[in-house]
């Protein structure tokens, strides 16, 4: 089958996909094809992304004092582009972990695939949650190492896996998402701390969707569990809560020590623009101050869900991210078609982004958000989904 006749399957299959031009406005609203509407499908869950106050205070304030690097790191870090503002910015993330140190990447992309690419060695196996995200699938599938995959969220299973494999590999590591990105349950980190005591694993959790929002001081979800030194490899990618760009690694001095030296995804590429990295140290050093704004975030979640629940549909999830499972493509499309001419931007996720025949909408609320929006959403949800007959088997 040559490439046009997959680009037709997948339009057969309603699972084609296209760039379409979105432009951030303010307060949550996106520009689209010149139509105002409501995002609720951003990861901006503070709301720093499009916080333009933010950014003057950025520009006029910050950037003439803290920065005197260039636009482009024109380097590797391993070469020329190790400005000293990507070290200040790693130190300063390893001291609120009161970990060792902090190596800072590309992506949560390149994090993920890298450190799951290199660390585990041949001997050694790997045990990830069946609904990991694709970067760390994709960084099982480069690995020298054995993987298994367990059952989502399912301890039970990993337990079995850690039984059965415990003397035959030389180091286990178990990896998960702390927040899942598609279905917006989270992963029991004190259990998993538990096994990883108990059979002697290393432990890495992608904080990529709990960073920033999680935690006493936004931390993320290890901070939320009191475990933060119990985990061996923190990724925190910061393109979502943090507003940004890059992912923190926050690990120990040798894990860091090794990455320099074996992770190709960090050493074979140009280093993101200082001004970026600029960007981060300014946001870290404000992020436990946003507790107000968390805080407005997980009251606009009780909100929807009271909604939602009142009209008889009652909503699994009790993070940000709420998914509406309506099994198969079409569907989907139809609902984010509908919200759109209602208003409402929430783009339809398919296959391979979540498992055949479970397409959804996955409404994210942010501290954007005012309760007269979500008060207009769910109506409108409510009122479309009584309409088509959906029940409650749409949020099981």
């Amino acid at each position: 089958m040559d490439i046009r006749e997959q680009l037709m399957l997948l339009q057969d299959n309603h699972q084609l996909r296209s760039l379409k031009t979105v432009d951030r406005l303010q307060n949550g609203h996106i520009d689209k094809n010149g139509k105002s509407l409501v995002s609720f499908i951003s990861n901006d869950y503070l709301g720093i992304a499009s916080d333009r106050e933010l950014h003057e205070d950025f520009i006029q304030n910050y950037l003439p004092v803290n920065f005197h690097h260039g636009f482009s790191s024109a380097s590797s870090r391993l070469l020329e582009g190790n400005a000293s503002i990507f070290g200040l910015l790693e130190d300063k993330v390893a001291a609120s972990y009161q970990k060792e140190s902090c190596i800072f990447m590309n992506s949560g992309y390149h994090a993920n695939l890298g450190v799951l690419s290199s660390l585990p060695q041949k001997g050694d196996l790997i045990l990830s949650d069946k609904l990991n995200h694709a970067s760390i699938v994709d960084g099982l599938k480069l690995s020298k190492a054995h993987f298994e995959r367990y059952k989502h969220l399912d301890y039970h299973h990993l337990e079995r896996l850690l039984e059965k494999n415990a003397s035959l590999f030389r180091n286990i590591y178990i990896v998960s998402e702390a927040l899942f990105s598609m279905d917006g349950d989270s992963a029991d980190i004190p259990k998993l701390v538990e096994l990883k005591k108990k059979y002697n694993t290393q432990l890495i959790i992608d904080e990529a969707h709990s960073i920033g929002v999680y935690g006493e001081n936004g931390l993320g979800l290890c901070e939320e569990n009191n475990v933060i030194n119990d985990i061996d490899v923190i990724i925190a990618p910061c393109g979502k809560a943090l507003g940004g760009v890059g992912a923190l690694v926050i690990t120990s001095s040798l894990i860091k020590e090794y990455l320099v030296n074996h992770c190709r995804s960090f050493i074979f590429t140009t280093a993101l623009p200082p001004i970026n990295v600029a960007w981060l140290s300014f946001i870290w050093q404000q992020l436990p101050n946003y507790k107000s704004t968390r805080n407005k975030v997980f009251k606009l979640i009780d909100h929807f869900k009271s909604i939602m629940s009142a009209g008889d549909f009652d909503l699994v999830s009790d993070s940000y991210i709420q998914p509406f499972v309506v099994g198969e493509n079409h569907k989907a499309i139809d609902l984010s078609n509908f919200l759109e001419e209602k208003g409402f931007y929430v783009a339809p996720i398919r296959y391979p982004t979540v498992p055949k025949n479970s397409a959804r909408l996955r409404i994210s609320i942010t501290a954007n958000h005012s309760i007269k929006e979500i008060d207009q959403l769910a109506e409108i949800l409510l009122n479309y989904l009584k309409a088509h007959n959906y029940e409650n088997e749409l949020v099981d």
